[in-house]
């Protein structure tokens, strides 16, 4: 015996009254119950489960199990024989509008761009999406489609459902090929799809509201498209002109010239970045020539020590590279936010000295790691500031100055 499934035949009824025919406790405060009749659509054909309440206890889960019964997980218990129950209406109509566009927009897709469907994931929360065979497709092509699918929108057409046997199959024109046998039910956009289908469904297109197709992406050797229909749709373009009215306002513009006034920014932006790099490469020279003549007398090599405030590893880095190349220079640098150290040490060829040791004997004092090889080596630590040039006596101990 399988629960009645009254939500094919009236998809517009959230709030009823029912009869509870078995309760299972789960032992975690939920409990699994199976009515007489029930209204609430569970998980599949890629349309998700409703949620609501039954009784006083939240409904978080819906599923039929081997024996065809709709399952209600619910959050807390429930007494009956009788309870009444109420499904999330919002998120219902979300379902019903997108899985009826997903009809509309698959036909659409085999009709004007000869593409067929192979998987489609109906969502109330975020655009649903519909996967069809790997293309290249054009701006021009998904005008084509949305063109369509928001004519059908427009004209109110009835969208009806209604079960065939086996034996008439010839009679409709399916899509695809039924995945069940015995009873068929077929949800028909009239006079435009005929799709074999359990879920729940829109009475008329316009009830669907705007379509939208939002994205396209490679997924898994597939084209995937993502869309937007109904009441999500205007969610998501309110979202939409939030952003691009701030960004007018925020760049003194229309939305009609924002695609410009970004590209010109932009370009500004690349040019600001490019002379940034230039004078970067300028100030670096200038440093290590500083550093260079700034150098103390170590035996027989120069030592060169800097402490920055705030200066990135990176930074550190390309100056010390830069360093490497002035004759029997070995270089400490330092950068410090006042808690954390960053150090880096390079050696130039011939200094006889090995940065990584260098580094190691630096960061003794202030029990730091690091890495690097003889020529260059970084790392750092938590440091005082009195650890700070604690660190920076002990490299010119090491030096040998």
């Amino acid at each position: 015996m399988e629960t009645q499934a009254a939500y094919w035949a009236e998809p517009l009824i959230w709030e009823f009254e029912a009869r509870i025919v078995q309760k299972t406790s789960l032992g975690n405060g939920q409990f699994e119950l199976i009515l007489e009749r029930s209204y609430f659509y569970p998980t599949g054909g890629g349309q998700p489960h409703d949620t609501g309440i039954l009784g006083e206890a939240r409904v978080v889960d819906v599923f039929r199990n081997e024996d065809g019964m709709i399952v209600h997980r619910v959050e807390g218990d429930v007494s009956g024989p009788l309870v009444t129950a109420r499904i999330d209406g919002s998120r219902r109509l979300g379902h019903m509008q997108h899985h009826s566009a997903q009809h509309i927009v698959s036909r659409a897709l085999e009709q004007r761009l000869g593409l067929e469907t192979l998987s489609a994931k109906i969502s109330a929360d975020s655009p649903s999406t519909i996967d069809v065979p790997d293309v290249e497709l054009s701006g021009a092509d998904m005008g084509q489609v949305e063109g369509l699918v928001n004519q059908l929108v427009f004209e109110n057409r009835p969208i009806k459902t209604y079960f065939i046997t086996v034996d008439q199959l010839d009679t409709v024109p399916l899509r695809r090929p039924p995945k069940v046998s015995g009873q068929i039910r077929v949800v028909e956009v009239a006079e435009f799809d005929y799709s074999a289908c359990g879920g729940t469904h829109c009475l008329t297109t316009g009830m669907i509201g705007l379509i939208k197709i939002v994205k396209t992406e490679r997924k898994n050797k597939k084209l995937r498209l993502h869309f937007v229909a109904g009441q999500q749709a205007l969610t998501f373009f309110q979202h939409d002109h939030e952003v691009v009215t701030g960004l007018c306002h925020h760049l003194s513009t229309r939305p009609g010239e924002l695609v410009r006034v970004v590209s010109r920014q932009t370009e500004q932006l690349a040019a600001a970045q490019r002379e940034i790099i230039s004078l970067r490469t300028d100030l670096l020279s200038f440093e290590t020539q500083q550093l260079s003549t700034q150098a103390e007398p170590g035996g027989s090599v120069r030592l060169a020590t800097k402490l920055y405030p705030n200066r990135t590893i990176g930074e550190l880095r390309e100056l010390a590279k830069q360093l490497q190349t002035q004759d029997n220079l070995v270089a400490v640098l330092a950068g410090y936010d006042g808690q954390k150290l960053t150090i880096v040490t390079s050696c130039a060829v011939g200094s006889a000295i090995n940065a990584r040791e260098l580094l190691d004997h630096c960061l003794a004092g202030i029990g730091g790691r690091g890495s690097g090889d003889d020529r260059l080596a970084q790392g750092g630590g938590n440091a005082t500031p009195e650890q700070v040039e604690q660190l920076l006596a002990r490299a010119r101990t090491f030096s040998g100055s």
